[in-house]
């Protein structure tokens, strides 16, 4: 199946081609999470047969992508049960970004046109957009589905490797990264990976968080084709979140014991030191 899908813009990759991500998840494609304002990396926890990590209410986030799959790879990103790109309610047959090999790129909002996202940031449920959508039923957790790009015909795949030499200029890029994308137009570079101004921090409460349709943000892509390998996504990757004090009061952070004071610890007086 042939369909239209989105290719992460190429000067994401030259801005962030040095930065590994650390304690990411998945095999095909390294998944993280990141606080934008922040800046950290959160961390992951496994509980009860899944991935959370705990989110800051009012902070902007973002899911990062590194394809090591060693081909191209169509990424569907599902956040609180919606398609982050065209809003539908999500399922894996669904448009995606596409990544080359070895790219690395950052998911920082809803798509809102091929220059433009809402920006994630983590809200109480009720204000999610999902729940604003009327759909509350799955906020709190961010999928991934990943399918690999289907082989091409030994002969098409040489006549493309004849053109794209052909169309090459001296002293052009090499990497295998180039040359896949030779003959498809470059993005303008992406500002989403500039420092994000503080924004004020909500106090934590006891209500579940979800993700906000934040503020309109710079997020350049392009079209591109991909055309699957299966029908059913290689992998499927689930991340949960909530709050860091829910997480505590469920048991999925374990936060260290405090020695408390007993008053009868034994059984005479002994002499001071």
């Amino acid at each position: 199946m042939l369909i239209r899908t989105l290719a992460a813009a190429a000067s994401v990759l030259a801005l962030t081609a040095c930065s590994t991500p650390a304690a990411a998840i998945g095999s095909m494609v390294d998944v993280n999470v990141i606080d934008r304002i922040t800046g950290e990396t959160l961390p992951m926890y496994w509980h009860d047969g899944r991935w959370w990590v705990p989110g800051k209410p009012g902070n902007r986030y973002a899911v990062t992508l590194t394809n090591r799959s060693g081909g191209r790879t169509l990424t569907v990103i599902s956040v609180d049960g919606v398609n982050a790109i065209s809003g539908e309610t999500a399922a894996h047959d669904q448009t995606g970004y596409v990544l080359n090999p070895g790219q690395h790129a950052q998911i920082t909002g809803w798509r809102k046109n091929l220059a433009r996202v809402a920006a994630f940031e983590f809200t109480a449920l009720p204000n999610s957009y999902a729940a604003r959508t009327g759909r509350p039923d799955n906020v709190g957790v961010i999928g991934v589905a990943l399918f690999r790009k289907k082989a091409e015909p030994e002969a098409f795949i040489q006549r493309d490797r004849l053109s794209d030499s052909r169309q090459e200029a001296p002293g052009a890029a090499g990497g295998a990264g180039a040359a896949a994308e030779s003959s498809t137009p470059r993005a303008a570079a992406a500002d989403s990976m500039s420092r994000p101004a503080p924004a004020p921090q909500a106090a934590e409460k006891s209500t579940s968080l979800g993700t906000g349709h934040g503020r309109n943000e710079a997020s350049r892509v392009i079209y591109t084709s991909f055309e699957r390998a299966t029908l059913h996504p290689g992998e499927v990757i689930a991340i949960h979140y909530d709050s860091y004090s829910n997480l505590v009061a469920m048991g999925v952070i374990r936060t260290p014991q405090i020695a408390r004071p007993t008053p009868f610890p034994g059984q005479f007086v002994p002499d001071p030191r």
